[in-house]
């Protein structure tokens, strides 16, 4: 008669595994979706130089432009993972995030220094994606090579979840922005603040990263 064995819970050594690159993968998915969700602004702050509908295009293009160099970004980082590590690719991946976005905060506008600002806009994008392509697969592979047999998939499943808490994230923190400094100031230059409040994100992940083997 075959005997069943019961499912062992998660060792604190696998919930640690899960949480840092969850965490991490959150904070990223943070710093894309904030261009999104404040596009219409970014338009009028790095587009102006063209008609009100061209310019929300374009900052949509550079918001797609993220997307794009995604691929590139996992299989970089992903042979680079290979090589020298997850943890080391993981501190690279969430330093370029977050210092591009909050290189973003800094950003003059278009009124300030002319078609320089969307250009470099148009880079830091690029690079965040670039960043997120290789910090996403290279979670759901890190969290696979710690899995026991039997439940990578339950296991890599909580990385599946990061795209949704980081867009909520996203909002909550540009909601309570706008509700505490007002819509005309926001739209002036309070949208800068949740561009800024990334590196106090990214000091959290790279924390909780170096703590990672």
């Amino acid at each position: 008669m075959a005997t069943t064995h019961a499912p062992r819970p998660m060792s604190a050594e696998e919930k640690k595994v899960i949480f840092a690159s969850s965490l991490g993968t959150v904070f990223e998915w943070y710093d894309f979706y904030l261009y999104g969700s404040l596009a219409a602004i970014i338009a009028k702050q790095f587009f102006s130089g063209l008609d009100e509908g061209s310019a929300f295009i374009f900052a949509l293009l550079a918001f797609a432009a993220g997307f794009i160099v995604r691929p590139f970004g996992a299989l970089f980082f992903g042979r680079l993972g290979d090589m020298i590590g997850r943890k080391y690719t993981f501190l690279v991946t969430i330093l370029i995030m977050g210092l591009s976005t909050f290189v973003v905060g800094l950003l003059p506008t278009y009124a300030s220094i002319g078609v320089a600002a969307p250009v470099i806009l148009i880079v830091l994008r690029l690079l965040q994606g670039l960043a997120l392509g290789g910090e996403y697969g290279g979670a759901a592979t890190y969290v696979a090579e710690h899995a026991p047999m039997g439940k990578r998939g339950a296991y890599t499943a909580w990385i599946q979840t990061t795209a949704t808490l980081g867009l909520f994230l996203s909002l909550m923190v540009i909601l309570g922005t706008r509700t505490a400094l007002g819509e005309e100031t926001f739209a002036d230059w309070g949208w800068r603040v949740p561009f800024l409040v990334s590196i106090l994100l990214l000091g959290i992940s790279v924390y909780i990263r170096l703590s990672m083997n």
